[in-house]
This record gives structure tokens, C-alpha cells and sequence, in this order.
């Protein structure tokens, strides 16, 4: 059975040496001190790793059944899923009127990842709910964040995003869900939602649904979509369940991964539900949590990535076989461990560079979102925004590749259930899709985010990047400036393209928007292990206590500059070849 430890140390390398959380003037960071955190991160560590990790092949196995109206989770999850509430893990970041604890969201984000590593279908039941619970937060009246927030904070009421219908996927505008006005200031919701995540469970009281839906009248398309808060049980003037309401559970859907996550086909039935934000601006309400569960998704990619990577280094390091081209290393055995052999050190450097980076990108990624509502920052916000689709897209495309490339490691038995590398392939690759389709991402980022406020934000990463080389251009910095500074420019070029073509023929930019995707992906993690070259070649010249750890951060970095960073050039060729390659066909002549 695989197992996961919790990369603690690394955690806390990123958060005090290089983004120096405590030194940051945003509200709360002064309390981040690393004592505090290390006490937080250990023992969300402990939790995972023997708790929740254990269960991630009982969820696999055993999936989840729908008897009678009602969905029974794996052997486990229940007791687990108390654990965590009682912990008050899904709360860290809320506000403490409600139950939560008020910190900072980049410790929270610290936390996820352990959650989503070690159990990603379990993780969703309380990630899913916080995205519920931050939507009502921005959006709802005071007695709707009175009435659901302080029970959601807890866990103890779970929520979830209903917007995809059989009909309509991407194109919401297409959705048939009405909800029909009462007497009672309340409405009448009628449809059918599916592929949705925890919409019936056995490990919560009550479950929150937001639900997308239509006003007989209202504008057409998208603009007459509205938000709804649609209670599982209707709540009562003094906070008691009341009366079940009309949604159930038809289906839960058969899946390639996440069988511990159930995935529910829910049939709303005139079922009461109230207004959340304003009418006909559903969508800007949703945006608050697809946008936090776009961030979660990409935390996911990261996560599977870690966890596959963390088995194929402890299987290359006890597997014999074969011998090193350069010589016995094992002479006491019948063969050498796989690690000695270059192509499986190619295939371990892939995803440790990968993963540390992308570890990296994210946590600053939650400095930006801390800054942004933390300090009302409006710079931070755009950033963050031009960002959301690169992290989400990039990462879990890059974090379904290093899963497979672990489970390469273990040639056959990756293949075969018994060793367990099959499942974080299967767990991984739903989160290419859900939450956004990553070539949806990049269509957003291309046809949506460069452009957001004249160009802002991107130009202001592309300062950002210039002022980083800039300020370290030491002849030790070369190997890791260098690289960083002609990725930058392939990455302008291919906005310059973009500039030059995209007005006259869309198709020209939007034909390249994968690949200006995995290009600015590749400069974010990159600038990421610029900055952690930096900090470690300064530990290493103040006589650090331990060597061994920077200048393996530093041996990483340059694989990860000579070795992936390249990818931009390829990169920027496909988006100057413009759309006829990828146009060049009819529809009939597929």
C-alpha cells in the first residue's frame, strides 16, 4: 500500500525563508511565526498520513453506494471525516464569528495540500463545503451567513456547486433549472443538476446546495442566471432541521478515479430555495467559489504529483535491477537499485522539480489572495486573477504527467492495482477537467485575463520578472537568471503575437492559448526556483546547519532550468505558426 509523508520541511522553507511570511505587512502574517506553523503543519501532517492516507485505497476499492435515497461513504470516512471537524481543519481561514480561526489563507493552503494528497476524494467533502461557506461569506444576506455559516465553518453541515446540467457543460447559458418565485420571498427550484461533487453524503446533518438556476422572464443566456441556497433539510427559525426538502440524489455516476467522492445526479423538485447575492448575477456569486475551487484543483495536480513521486523514490531506491553503466554500486547484492540508472533519474528529477516548484508558485499564489482581501489590495487581486487560470490549468496538466511518469518508475506493477500508482494516475486526470476544462483555462487567460485592466497585471509579472534578474545579477545567480531571462522573452514574444494577429484573426490567438498557458506556467515555476536559488545560496554562504538541503534546492533549480524551462522555445514556435495548422481542415475532413 503506498503511504505519504507530509513535506513539512519544505512547507516551512517556502513560507519563512523564501516568501518570508512574517516579515510581510498583511494583517495576521506577524503571527506566522515558524514555531507556530511548524506545530500546525505537524500535526495536520500526523492526521493525514495515519488517518486519512490509510483510507485512500478503501475509498478507491470500495467507492460509494446509493441505498434508498442516501449515500454511504467508504468503511472509514465517517469516523475520519469527525476527526477532521472536530480538529477544525476546514475552518482555519474563516472569520472566528463564525467558528472559524481567522488565519491567514496561506497557511490553509499549506494544509490543503496534506488533504489532498493523502485522500483527494476525501479532502473534496470539506473543500467543496468551504467554497460554499466563502460564496454565502461574500454574498449573503445577514441572516443567510447567521443561519449556514456557523455550521458549515464546522463541517458539521457540508455544501456544494450545482451548475452543469446533462444538456449544457462549459455553456451555462444554455440551462434549463427555473426557479419559480413564492409568496414567501422564497423560490420554487426545478431541474436536474449532475456531476455533482458530495451532493449526498452519510457524514454530515445537513447539506448546503448553491444551485444555478433561471427566473421565468429574465434575460436570456447567462445574464438571467441566478444563485440559490437549496438546504438538503430546511432550517427552522431557531436553527433546528426541519422538514427534508425537495432534492434527492437519482444517481451517483460511475468514475475512472475519486471513488471515494461521491458524484451525484441531484433531482430538485420544486424545492424551496432563497436568493444568494442579486438576481440575475448568479455567475459573479458562483465566481467566488469556482474561482477558490480552481485554486483547490490546482493544489490537487500539485498534491498527486507529490504523493506519486514520494512512492516511485522509495521504490527506485529498494528495487534491484540491472547494474550502473559505470560501475557496480551494489556488490552485495545480485543487481543495483534503479536509481542508479540515468533515465530513472531523469524521470525523478522531472517530478521532484516539478513538484517543489509548483509547491512554491501556489503558496505565493495564497500570499497574493491574503493581500488582495487581507489588505483590500486591488493589484494583488489582478494579479491573482491573471494567475488562477496558470495554476489551475499548468499545474494539473503537469501534475497528471509526473503521476504517470511515477508510476513509469515501477514499470508493470505501476500498472497492476496491487502497488496502488494506478490510483493517483486515475485520481489525478479528473482534475484536468472539473472546475473548468484546462483548455477553457487557457482560453480565459488568453482571451480574458491578458487583456484585464489595459494589460496590468501581465505587464506587471513581466516587471516583476526583469526587477527579480536584475537585482541578482551575480555571476553565482547566472545558471538561474540566465534561463529565467530568455523564458520571460519567449513568453513576451508570444503575448507580442498575440497583439499583432489576435484582433484581425481570433482563431491566430486562440489556436496557441494551450501552449501561452504551459509557456507562462513554466516562467512562474521557474521565477519560484530563482527565488529559492537566491535564499539557498545565501544559507550556504552564511555557514547554514544544513548544507545538504540547499544545495540540493540549487542542484534542482538548474535541472529545472536546463531541463524544462527549454519547453518555452517549443512553445513560442507552435503560437507564431498561427492558426492554419491547427484550422487547416474542414469538419468533414476529420
Amino acid at each position: 500500500m503506498p503511504s505519504y509523508t507530509a513535506p513539512t520541511k519544505d512547507m516551512q522553507y517556502i513560507l519563512h525563508d523564501v516568501l518570508k511570511v512574517t516579515d510581510q505587512a498583511i494583517p495576521g502574517y506577524d503571527e506566522l511565526e515558524r514555531d507556530f506553523t511548524a506545530a500546525i503543519l505537524e500535526e495536520c501532517g500526523k492526521l493525514n498520513s495515519e488517518v486519512l492516507a490509510p483510507l485512500n485505497v478503501v475509498g478507491d476499492t470500495e467507492g460509494c453506494v446509493l441505498e434508498n435515497g442516501v449515500v454511504r461513504t467508504p468503511t472509514g470516512f465517517k469516523a475520519a471525516f469527525d476527526q477532521v471537524r472536530e480538529g477544525g481543519w476546514a475552518g482555519l481561514d474563516m472569520p472566528e464569528e463564525f467558528g472559524g480561526q481567522n488565519m491567514p489563507y496561506v497557511i490553509a493552503t499549506a494544509t490543503l495540500e496534506m488533504f489532498a494528497a493523502s485522500n483527494q476524494a476525501f479532502a473534496m467533502y470539506q473543500g467543496l463545503t468551504h467554497g460554499a461557506a466563502s460564496a454565502i461569506l461574500a454574498h449573503g444576506t445577514e441572516d443567510q451567513k447567521a443561519t449556514y455559516l456557523p455550521k458549515m465553518v464546522n463541517c458539521d453541515w457540508t455544501g456544494t456547486m450545482n451548475l452543469t446540467e446533462p444538456h449544457c457543460g462549459t455553456d451555462l447559458g444554455l440551462m434549463r433549472t427555473k426557479a419559480e418565485p413564492q409568496e414567501d420571498g422564497s423560490y420554487a427550484i426545478t431541474g436536474q443538476k449532475i456531476f455533482i461533487s458530495a451532493g449526498e453524503h452519510d457524514m454530515a446533518e445537513n447539506i448546503i446546495h448553491l444551485v444555478l438556476a433561471k427566473i421565468p422572464g429574465g434575460p436570456e443566456g447567462i445574464k438571467g442566471v441566478s444563485l440559490f441556497i437549496v438546504p438538503k433539510f430546511l432550517v427552522n427559525e431557531d436553527g433546528s432541521l426541519g422538514a427534508r426538502n425537495g432534492v434527492a440524489c437519482g444517481k451517483i455516476e460511475e468514475k475512472r478515479g475519486i471513488h471515494g467522492k461521491s458524484t451525484c445526479v441531484m433531482n430538485y423538485d420544486g424545492a424551496k430555495g432563497w436568493l444568494l447575492g442579486d438576481l440575475h448575477k448568479g455567475m459573479r456569486a458562483m465566481f467566488t467559489m469556482m474561482n477558490e475551487a480552481r485554486l483547490g484543483v490546482g493544489m490537487q495536480g500539485l498534491a498527486q504529483a507529490d504523493v506519486a513521486y514520494q512512492n516511485a523514490l522509495a521504490y527506485a531506491k529498494d528495487r534491484l535491477q540491472g547494474r550502473a553503466v559505470t560501475g557496480v554500486e551494489n556488490p552485495d547484492g545480485p543487481a543495483d537499485p534503479l536509481i542508479v540508472h540515468p533515465d530513472i533519474r531523469r524521470n525523478l528529477m522531472d517530478q521532484k522539480s516539478f513538484t517543489e516548484g509548483a509547491r512554491a508558485f501556489i503558496f505565493w499564489g495564497a500570499t497574493l489572495i491574503d493581500q488582495a482581501h487581507r489588505n483590500s489590495d486591488a493589484d494583488a487581486d489582478g494579479l491573482i486573477s491573471l494567475m488562477t487560470p496558470v495554476l489551475k490549468g499548468f499545474l494539473t496538466d503537469k501534475g497528471y504527467d509526473m503521476t504517470v511518469q511515477a508510476q513509469q518508475v515501477y514499470g508493470g506493477h505501476g500498472y497492476i492495482e496491487e502497488w496502488g500508482m494506478s490510483q493517483f494516475t486515475r485520481d489525478a486526470r479528473i482534475a484536468m477537467i472539473y472546475e473548468g476544462a484546462n483548455g477553457v483555462q487557457a482560453l480565459d487567460l488568453v482571451g480574458r485575463k491578458l487583456a484585464q485592466d489595459a494589460g496590468k497585471h501581465v505587464m506587471a509579472f513581466f516587471e516583476m520578472v526583469k526587477s527579480f534578474c536584475k537585482d541578482n545579477a551575480d555571476e553565482s545567480m547566472e545558471p538561474y537568471v540566465g534561463p529565467l531571462k530568455q523564458a520571460s522573452k519567449d513568453l513576451q514574444a508570444a503575448g507580442m503575437f498575440f497583439m499583432q494577429n489576435g484582433m484581425k484573426n481570433p482563431n491566430a490567438a486562440l489556436a496557441g492559448s494551450t501552449d501561452f498557458m504551459h509557456m507562462m506556467g513554466h516562467v512562474c515555476i521557474a521565477l519560484m526556483w530563482a527565488r529559492m536559488a537566491r535564499v539557498s545560496l545565501d544559507a550556504l554562504a552564511n555557514g547554514t546547519p544544513d548544507p545538504d538541503f540547499h544545495q540540493t534546492k540549487l542542484a534542482t533549480a538548474r535541472y529545472y532550468m536546463a531541463r524544462q524551462l527549454p519547453a518555452t522555445a517549443m512553445h513560442l514556435a507552435r503560437i507564431q505558426s498561427g492558426a492554419d495548422p491547427v484550422m487547416g481542415l474542414a469538419a468533414d475532413q476529420f
